[in-house]
Order: C-alpha cells, then structure tokens, then sequence
C-alpha cells in the first residue's frame, strides 16, 4: 500500500511539473509540416527554411475586414512582448487569395505590420495544396462585382517548433500574453 502511495504521489508530482500550454497541443500530428511556396521578395521558400526558429504560420488575406489584420498585430504584439526573445520567432502569412495577393500587395502589407514578417503565396493549385496539408478551410464569396469578393476561412495559426514539428494551434483573438507564455516554453 505504501508502495503504491509513492508511486501516485510521485505521478502528481509529475503531472503537475509537465509544461502545458494555453493553446491546442497538436505535437505528434502527421499535418502542417512543410509547404513550398514564394515570399514576397520572391525567393521559393519551405519550412526546412526557418529551422531553427519557432515558427507561426497564418493563413489569410490582404483585403479582409478583420481577422486577418487582428491576428498579424496580435503577432506584433506578442513579438514585442517577447523582447530579444522574438527575434527566434518567425511569422508568416500564406495568402489565400493569390489572385489578389500578389507579391507586391504582400510586400507592402504582410512587414507594415512587422519587418520580420514574411508573406507566402503560390498557385491557386499550391495554395489549395498547402491549405490542405494543413487542414485549412477556405472558401471564396462572391461579391456585388467580379472583384469585391471576400474569403471564408479558417481563423487559427499552427506553431512549428525549432526542429520543423508542428507543435500548436493557436485559437484567434485571444490576446497576447497565453501566446508569449507559449512560446516562450518552445523558445
């Protein structure tokens, strides 16, 4: 009997000193973890690319109306926060909307928010392709006009460890400080 109380007090105290994080741990998943598309500076990119650093990676548009620009100055913040620390993390933003989101609407809008910023875009056929290897839903809506349209999709950023793994999910406009919490125990 005292046997197994030690084990069981043992497993607490385990328990309790095993790092949780405050977003959605996907460690382990066999998605979102590679991708080849161009940055906005033109250069072909893929995760291999950022190792090293922990990785946030946002799937959006330049042309929407909130959850797009919420979530990339949520990331300013966070890498403010972050002080010395948020120079090992990188931000992307793959565009949905390659016909849009050319690679100068990118270069001007993606680093407005912060110079380390990088925007990704590709084909529609390797947009859909990345999209779905990381499970993101996006759908066009048609507008009044042929270009007025907007663009459903999934509102969340995956977290990608200093070794390329995908590590969490980030839930949308949650503010800043669970975020630096969480990278800091990746950093």
């Amino acid at each position: 009997m005292k046997r197994l109380f030690a084990v069981l007090v043992l497993l607490a105290l385990f328990a309790c000193s095993k790092p949780g994080f405050n977003n959605v741990d996907i460690t382990g998943a066999n998605y979102a973890n590679d991708f080849s598309l161009t940055d906005h500076t033109g250069a072909r990119r893929t995760l291999a690319d950022y190792r090293g650093k922990v990785v946030v990676i946002f799937f959006g548009y330049t042309q929407c109306p909130d959850v797009c620009p919420t979530t990339m100055q949520e990331m300013t913040e966070v890498r403010r926060q972050l002080g010395r620390e948020g120079d090992h993390v990188q931000v992307l933003f793959v565009t949905i909307d390659p016909q849009r989101d050319t690679r100068e609407v990118l270069a001007q809008y993606v680093p407005g928010f912060d110079a380390s910023f990088v925007g990704l875009y590709g084909t529609a056929e390797e947009t859909a392709r990345t999209a779905k290897q990381f499970k993101v839903f996006y759908q066009k809506v048609p507008g009044k006009t042929e270009t007025s349209y907007t663009m459903d999709h999934t509102a969340g950023s995956y977290v990608i460890d200093k070794s390329g793994r995908p590590r969490l999910f980030l839930r949308h406009n949650q503010g800043a400080a669970p975020i630096v919490a969480d990278l800091r125990q990746l950093l």
